[in-house]
């Protein structure tokens, strides 16, 4: 919170989950790696670096 508003701190976390997550059922458990998830998590990932961006430092 020192470094990030609240309001990217409250995005990033959520979505590195989201991202660890999505890793974790693909390794782990067997799930499917489709183009349309991949895309999907992309999306998150590109997100999340454009409210890192966007933060003032």
């Amino acid at each position: 919170m020192r470094s990030l508003p609240l309001g990217t701190a409250y995005t990033v976390w959520p979505g590195i989950g989201a991202i660890g997550t999505f890793t974790v059922g693909i390794i782990f458990l067997g799930e499917a790696l489709t183009f349309t998830r991949l895309l999907a998590a992309l999306l998150i990932v590109s997100g999340l670096v454009l409210m890192k961006l966007s933060s003032p430092s």
